[in-house]
């Protein structure tokens, strides 16, 4: 029975494509030192066999035995002889497989196997692997991986004992715009002795820095076009219940909290029933989004707020009591646990412009989707009869009611429009961030903040103050940090109110002697 095993075993072996690997050299990879193990796979990888890779993942696997001093690959469902050892792999040996691995990977016809590759090598730019990475700098054909083997290249230059390859790979690399290349050259420049080499490491690492620079810039002003933009989305349905009907409704961040909750319930039917269109959830959630928060906004008019104009104070302290109630039936519906909103996948992942500069799709959308509500609601307001007639109440109820116009059912339909975009802007929150209870309280103040600063009002004040205190804030918080950067965009508000009492974009009137 043992010779039919060991009869089994050899013919099994025999077909194994790893044995096109030098015998000499897999048993030097297998057994023996450290380093010499090291050399030996270096040796074997400069070669670019392509039976390397299979005797290394039979290494990873267990599958290799050293019998008679020579190593053997055992067939997957073999059994190995009782005589033959399995060699030792340590941490380093692991590491160097791994590597090397990946270093082959690079050959591949498959462009997502060599780009995985390439981001595993990515901080292994070895000098050792130097005729594998120009030999896959000679066959590439994508111009993104050509120009990142071209950085590879010139990194695992870096490493080499001739002081005009270091030089020559130093003012090559002077063209990145890596974080990682620049912390490389840094790392390289610490050691570096000659005076040549040194020189030109120096001028690439201040090069890619002033790169970096203007990346980091573009990224910080992206930053703050995207909260201004989340802001603006926030303050457009304030801007209606507070800037044109004067009500300081405290529910507002709830009534996003609404719409977000509403997307959370389209994204889990969607889930539970159509799980093969779940891509296109948004598309049902934006309209929900509206009309729950629109809902919830008139039955708040029609109940408590209608009898409470001309009335702040009441209105404030009663809308603040609504908030509260809206917080508690969530936390009894959902839990008071926050929520995982998913992403769809063409909102996942970002467009990268540089190594330093990704813009998220998530916040471009946001951006394109503020844009879109402000023109509809400007629209809405200018050109439609409701906001002929909202304009019409606002400005003088009286003469409003006296030429036949409904001022109880314009009241709720506005209050409704304002309630249904702050449930929008729930919509696209969630898209950036968990769903919780608490969601709305993070963005009440800074919505009142952009209203007052733009003017009560004035869409074109709300866009203005919108974008403007979202740049400002990332200005701040990368100069101060967070609570320092709020303590002073609070007393440049303060400020601005004391000089604009009436916003930076005021209506305008005529003066009554």
């Amino acid at each position: 029975m043992t010779l039919i095993r060991w009869l089994l075993c050899l013919g099994l072996l025999a077909v194994l494509p790893a044995w096109a690997l030098p015998p000499e050299l897999a048993t030097r990879i297998a057994t023996g030192e450290g380093d010499d193990r090291v050399a030996a796979l270096q040796q074997a990888l400069a070669a670019g066999d392509a039976s390397l890779g299979p005797f290394l993942r039979a290494l990873q696997d267990g599958r290799v035995r050293i019998q008679g001093g020579r190593a053997i690959v055992i067939a997957e469902g073999a059994f190995a002889p009782a005589d033959a050892e399995e060699p030792m792999l340590n941490n380093r040996m692991r590491r160097e497989i791994e590597s090397a691995l990946a270093g082959l990977d690079l050959l591949s016809s498959d462009r997502e196997v060599r780009a995985k590759a390439l981001a595993t090598l990515r901080d292994d730019a070895d000098a050792a692997k130097l005729p594998l990475f120009e030999k896959a700098l000679a066959a590439e054909s994508d111009a993104g991986l050509r120009a990142q083997l071209n950085a590879l290249v010139a990194g695992a230059k870096l490493s080499s004992t001739d002081a005009t390859q270091r030089r020559i790979a130093a003012t090559e690399l002077a063209g990145c715009a890596d974080p990682a290349t620049r912390a490389l050259l840094l790392e390289k420049l610490a050691a570096e002795t000659d005076p040549a080499a040194k020189s030109a490491m120096q001028k690439a690492v201040a090069d890619i820095g002033d790169r970096l620079a203007w990346g980091e810039r573009a990224q910080l002003l992206f930053s703050g076009l995207s909260l201004g933009s989340v802001l603006l989305l926030v303050a457009l349905g304030l801007a209606v219940t507070y800037g044109l009907m004067g009500v300081i409704n405290m529910a507002h961040g709830e009534l996003l909290m609404v719409g977000a909750y509403a997307t959370y319930s389209v994204q889990q039917a969607f889930r539970a029933w159509a799980p093969g269109a779940f891509d296109y959830y948004l598309w049902v959630a934006l309209p929900a989004s509206f009309l729950a928060a629109a809902l919830v906004g008139a039955a708040m008019e029609r109940s408590v707020i209608r009898w409470l104009y001309g009335r702040p104070l009441e209105t404030l302290l009663a809308t603040w009591g609504i908030s509260l109630v809206l917080m508690q039936a969530v936390r009894s519906l959902f839990g008071a646990q926050n929520v995982a909103v998913e992403n769809p996948a063409w909102l996942s992942g970002g467009w990268a412009l540089l190594p330093n500069l990704t813009l998220p799709y998530n916040r471009l959308a946001i951006l394109g989707f503020a844009a879109v509500v402000l023109i509809g609601m400007a629209l809405l307001l200018s050109r439609t009869r409701l906001g002929l007639m909202v304009r019409g109440v606002t400005q003088n109820r009286r003469m409003a009611a006296c030429v036949g116009v409904n001022t109880a059912r314009v009241d709720t339909l506005a209050f409704a429009l304002g309630s249904g975009i702050a449930g929008l802007s729930g919509c696209a929150l969630s898209q950036i961030g968990n769903v919780g209870p608490d969601l709305g309280q993070s963005y009440i103040v800074d919505a009142f903040m952009v209203v007052v600063l733009g003017g009560v009002g004035q869409l074109a004040g709300t866009v203005y103050a919108g974008l403007g205190l979202g740049v400002l804030s990332k200005l701040l918080e990368g100069w101060q940090g967070a609570v320092l950067a709020k303590i002073a965009l609070l007393m440049l508000l303060v400020l601005v109110i004391q000089k604009k009492p009436q916003g930076l974009f005021a209506l305008k009137g005529r003066a009554v002697e």
